[in-house]
């Protein structure tokens, strides 16, 4: 396995262990809630299994957190991980306006309307 595949294991599992106790939860629960073995958690977050996409997003959703955010290294600190969730949030809603804007002037033309 890479450095890389290694840190971005290590990453993803330290993530899942950090949201799981900040949720209050134990393993037992948290696989009960992403519908996988209890395992399967010991072993993601012992570093020893990797995961299929459902899941990651199974586990993400269990743990109410965007499935993204299990990726982010454990060394950033809150203010780097807030900057980039800003970030993703100002991209994404620039995106929702130029989606809307484009909607609204096409049904504007639709009716004959001058936007």
């Amino acid at each position: 396995m890479t450095d890389k595949a290694v840190i971005l294991r290590k990453t993803l599992s330290a993530n899942i262990k950090k949201h799981r106790e900040f949720l209050g939860l134990t393993q037992e629960k948290l696989a009960e809630k992403a519908e996988i073995s209890a395992n399967m958690i010991n072993d993601i977050e012992g570093c020893r299994s990797w995961i299929s996409d459902k899941t990651l997003v199974n586990l993400a959703t269990a743990l109410q957190v965007e499935t993204y955010r299990l990726f982010i290294p454990t060394s950033l600190s809150d203010t780097e991980i807030d900057k980039t969730a800003l970030n993703d949030l100002a991209r994404d809603l620039q995106k929702i306006r130029k989606d809307f804007n484009s909607s609204f002037d096409n049904a504007l033309k639709s009716r004959g309307i001058k936007g």
